[in-house]
């Protein structure tokens, strides 16, 4: 259906290490081309937003999005990231509209619900519930030239988004309610937010799984946001820190001397950036 030879054979000739020659392991490099400088843009966002438990959230909605498939015959592909944007829309509107409890409570709320359909409909069906070992742990070497497709156009939507409201978004993360005296349409940015970061959550799923999904968004903005001087250079060492740890953990995790799960030791190079970022942050201060 979609033919991608040509853009593995550039991969490759980018990337000449011996691993990279299967065809598996360059999918899983395109796939990670895309997919780290997104959940590294989105983090930011996360970050500034202080929205880490929402993105949690998003992710466990996996089970009950496998759930609904089972119901609806539905293929997972489909119904996790229907069922992720209505959930993530959901949150964010009850979000909006409840004056008496906490962000994270509302959260909290749903993140228990979700968890608890998606378990509910799993236990009825003792072989389906081995089958959703994948999505705990996750593969990106299983991705197929579909997945690829959807991702580069999730990609392309995405960009668009950062270029029209980077400056906006955070001008709401700083203040909503200034943001919305200045004009800026706040409830449409949330939602779109919301929605773009669901997508993004739920492919994040497939590469790391979710038990490390939230790790991929956070940890590579939390080490720029000590490496950074300014807003707009966070950004920029964010999608640094997320690609050059996608790749490092691809590569390394094919070698004969490790033989790691890549979702694990992509989240383990990151974390080495988080500790480097640490130290610059200190001798900054310092100095």
């Amino acid at each position: 259906m979609f033919e991608l030879s040509s853009v593995y054979q550039l991969v490759h000739h980018i990337f000449p290490f011996a691993c990279l020659e299967s065809r598996f392991m360059q999918q899983a490099m395109v796939g990670l081309l895309l997919l780290s400088p997104m959940t590294a843009a989105m983090g930011v966002q996360v970050v500034n937003f202080r929205m880490a438990f929402f993105a949690d959230a998003i992710s466990h909605s996996a089970f009950a999005g496998v759930a609904m498939g089972l119901i609806l015959a539905w293929h997972p592909h489909i119904a996790m990231p229907i069922f992720g944007v209505l959930v993530g829309i959901w949150i964010m509107a009850t979000q909006r509209r409840s004056r008496k409890l906490s962000s994270d409570t509302v959260i909290g709320v749903f993140f228990s619900a979700v968890v608890a359909f998606g378990l509910a409909v799993v236990s009825r069906d003792p072989n389906l519930s081995r089958d959703l070992q994948q999505f705990l742990y996750g593969d990106i070497l299983t991705i197929a030239d579909e997945d690829i497709f959807y991702m580069g156009l999730l990609f392309c939507i995405l960009a668009c988004f950062q270029v029209i409201g980077y400056n906006r978004m955070l001008y709401i993360g700083f203040d909503p309610m200034l943001a919305e005296v200045h004009r800026v349409r706040v409830a449409i940015y949330q939602y779109v937010f919301a929605a773009l970061l669901s997508l993004v959550v739920i492919l994040s799923v497939w590469a790391v799984g979710v038990l490390l999904v939230t790790a991929m968004l956070i940890v590579p903005a939390a080490a720029a946001r000590n490496m950074a001087r300014s807003a707009g250079s966070m950004f920029w060492w964010a999608i640094g820190i997320g690609l050059s740890s996608s790749i490092s953990g691809l590569i390394l995790s094919a070698q004969d001397w490790a033989q790691t799960a890549t979702g694990a030791t992509i989240i383990l190079v990151a974390f080495g950036w988080f500790l480097a970022s640490m130290a610059v942050a200190r001798f900054g201060h310092n100095r």
